[in-house]
């Protein structure tokens, strides 16, 4: 969340498994590498060409690093409700610090991070008491990501990833990746790459993570490291098509990150004033780029707000527009998600705005309305 947040000590992962380091090019002083274990293919094409035949790339559980554990009993898991009438409602009347909206098939989540839960509803209309509470047994979680089989939730004081399946319509806690590098703080499923990004805020560090074609069981894969990001906290990153970018936290060098997404490596370094150095996530929707930003430099949250910008090249000379007051403004704008066309945001500090529904045209931001 904000840079008030203690930095927790590192913890590096050692694998189980045979691991090693590929170097990879250096651009502007700043270096990546992907972990992996010997037969790891998965960044390659689909399929491989072999003597003029195409071999399908090995599956996860033929290569990986190591499995998230299963849940053995169901009925003892963390929370484990056995019909869909005896799942827990939300006793809630407001949220504290949500962080992410986000919906599967014909199901909202809101991430209510400071309430150490994620809730569920058909709706986002309906009061916050008739959501269904999905999880409670987490710190400061921050994001929910889904490819339709499992949904992966991050515990981010924890450490850790819970995975949960639905079953006749109700949600089970079924497996579990202790050890995530330090404050896993958001998940994004990228369908084309089927791979879940699972990214470590405090130290650059990504987990990917993927399970094989019909079975829910979740691997771990790879890990790569950015270590230009390692001592600064990152609130998240965005991937557009081949490419990931990972805008700068503190402390560090203020900056947005682009980086080839099968190798990791730096492709260029976006300067930025030190007002916005605090960025939480960057968007890019209808031609230009918008950009929540949390705090300054030195981690003043008087600073936050929102902006756009149609190159990331111009924001070095603070060629950017604020557009925070689209909103009410004045508190601190988290992440945006897109849904069924609209988007959406989260925000803190001001009570009764901390979900809000909006358009984004070519014009700029409109239909602004508050939600929760």
């Amino acid at each position: 969340m904000s840079s008030n947040f203690s930095t927790l000590p590192t913890k590096r992962h050692l694998s189980l498994y045979f691991l090693f380091l590929i170097p990879l090019l250096f651009t502007a002083g700043l270096f990546t590498a992907c972990g992996m274990s010997d037969s790891d293919q998965s960044n390659l094409p689909a399929m491989t060409q072999d003597a003029g035949l195409q071999t399908p790339a090995p599956l996860p559980s033929k290569s990986h690093l190591r499995a998230f554990t299963t849940v053995q009993n169901l009925a003892e898991a963390d929370f484990a409700p056995t019909a869909p009438q005896d799942i827990p409602r939300n006793t809630l009347t407001d949220l504290s610090v949500p962080t992410y909206v986000t919906k599967v098939e014909d199901t909202y989540f809101i991430v209510d991070c400071y309430h150490d839960q994620v809730i569920y509803h058909d709706n986002l209309t309906d009061p916050l008491t008739d959501w269904q509470i999905l999880t409670d047994k987490i710190d400061k979680g921050h994001t929910l990501a889904s490819d339709g089989t499992v949904y992966l939730v991050d515990d981010t004081e924890g450490n850790r990833v819970l995975v949960f399946e639905k079953k006749e319509g109700v949600f089970y806690h079924t497996q579990t990746l202790d050890e995530v590098g330090n404050r896993p703080h958001y998940i994004v499923y990228d369908a084309p790459t089927d791979t879940f990004y699972v990214w470590s805020s405090m130290n650059g560090e990504m987990y990917l993570c993927r399970h094989d074609p019909g079975s829910p069981q979740m691997y771990l894969t790879q890990i790569c490291a950015v270590d230009a990001l390692k001592e600064t906290y990152v609130r998240s990153f965005t991937i557009d098509g081949d490419d990931i970018y990972f805008v700068s936290g503190i402390p560090g060098t203020p900056a947005i990150i682009q980086a080839d997404l099968s190798t990791f490596a730096v492709q260029k370094t976006y300067p930025v004033p030190d007002v916005i150095a605090g960025m939480v996530q960057l968007t890019f929707a209808e031609g230009n780029c918008y950009i929540t930003v949390s705090t300054d430099i030195n981690g003043s949250q008087d600073y936050a707000t929102i902006i756009r910008t149609k190159d990331l090249k111009d924001l070095a000379d603070g060629n950017y527009e604020d557009i925070y007051s689209n909103f009410v403004g004045g508190g601190t704008p988290y992440y945006i998600t897109m849904i069924d066309n609209s988007y959406y945001l989260t925000e803190h500090r001001i009570p009764g705005h901390a979900v809000w529904k909006f358009d984004i045209t070519e014009d700029g931001v409109e239909n602004v309305k508050s939600l929760y």
